[in-house]
């Protein structure tokens, strides 16, 4: 794997002398761009099972995110995007590969026959949600929770159609998360759709999202999210992320079960170098689906209010995130403090540095 990873990463500096290069040394059609990410934490309970979403399960230690490399091409009207990613961050994102820090984020050939249409095939991030994979796609360094537990890619094929400010998406994929499903999955496929509007008018945009269909445990799975932006002023803008996702047994079909949740997203950029971002979210897991997992010690249950407050400070492509983050169940025992005592809430700060080229 490393051998692997060393001969790729050669590939790319033969490419070119430095991240600043690249672009112009690279063949005409052919985009390299990339970033990296590491960061500290320290949560106040210390220990770092408190955390309960993606990417951030640490405490007091320097950790190291993720390296990625992207590489698109385009001909015409067809195009490339291989996309790969390494490290921690990544290994997290494919978690059904085999356990490999080296992964395979995006990978995916396009062709667009005409100006309102284009078709896809292979492994893309999910159209669900407000949040990415990629640091630095994010002004909140941690994860929401909706983002933590609903999907992180889908492989398969879908169409996209613009209209004006609108815009439709469908697809069939293999099961959530599976960048292959011929090991006794191949029958099951789920599909995806996404209604999207972008005013031309006004900063506003709008994402009716839905996934669904039979997982790996034959349990239907449907799931529907929509995501509004609306920048208000120049220094001032703001995001909603709404989620709500059901399951219901083959058998019985009626012995459904439900996760929801809802975010807010308050940003302001006082200067161009300088931005804070503050993320309140709601997380319903009544029926112990994603969080609130052990029947015994939450028999009904359980949510959590989680607040984050994040800097921006910014120089080209460097990117430098302090956080601070509250999280609040309403039930004792999600959270515990070092020496297992149970605890209703769990407080952490951080600090990021990003870096995209």
């Amino acid at each position: 794997m490393r051998k692997s990873l060393f001969a790729l990463l050669a590939m790319f500096i033969a490419m070119s002398a430095s991240a600043q290069d690249s672009l112009r040394l690279l063949p005409v059609g052919f985009k390299l761009s990339g970033y990296a990410d590491v960061y500290y934490k320290y949560g106040f309970n210390e220990n770092k099972s408190d955390n309960k979403t993606s990417f951030t399960n640490s405490h007091n230690s320097f950790e190291l995110g993720m390296v990625s490399l992207k590489l698109e091409s385009t001909f015409k009207n067809v195009g490339l995007v291989a996309d790969i990613g390494f490290g921690k961050r990544a290994e997290d994102f494919s978690y059904n590969d085999e356990k490999t820090r080296l992964a395979i984020k995006q990978l995916y050939i396009s062709y667009a026959p005409a100006s309102w249409l284009k078709f896809t095939i292979g492994s893309f991030a999910t159209h669900v949600g407000y949040e990415l994979v990629d640091a630095y796609a994010n002004r909140n360094y941690s994860m929401s929770y909706m983002f933590s537990y609903g999907p992180f890619f889908h492989t398969g094929a879908k169409a996209d159609l613009t209209f004006g400010e609108h815009n439709l998406m469908v697809g069939v994929f293999n099961p959530t998360d599976l960048k292959s499903a011929y090991d006794g999955h191949e029958g099951i496929k789920y599909i995806g759709a996404q209604y999207g509007f972008a005013s031309a008018s006004v900063p506003f945009k709008a994402y009716l999202n839905y996934i669904g269909g039979l997982d790996t445990f034959q349990t239907r799975n449907d799931q529907i999210d929509l995501v509004l932006s609306y920048q208000v002023a120049p220094k001032f803008g703001i995001g909603y992320n709404g989620t709500y996702s059901t399951y219901k047994n083959k058998p019985a079909k009626t012995d459904a079960t439900n996760w929801f949740g809802s975010a807010l997203y308050l940003n302001y950029d006082p200067s161009e170098s300088f931005g804070l971002s503050l993320r309140g979210e709601y997380f319903s897991d009544k029926d112990g689906l994603k969080v609130y997992t052990d029947p015994l010690e939450f028999p009904d249950g359980g949510s959590v209010f989680a607040v984050t407050l994040s800097g921006n400070y910014r120089i080209g492509g460097f990117t430098l995130i302090p956080e601070l983050r509250l999280d609040q169940s309403n039930k004792d025992g999600l959270f515990h403090d070092k020496d297992g005592a149970a605890k209703k809430s769990s407080a952490s700060v951080s600090l990021a540095a990003i870096y995209k080229f």
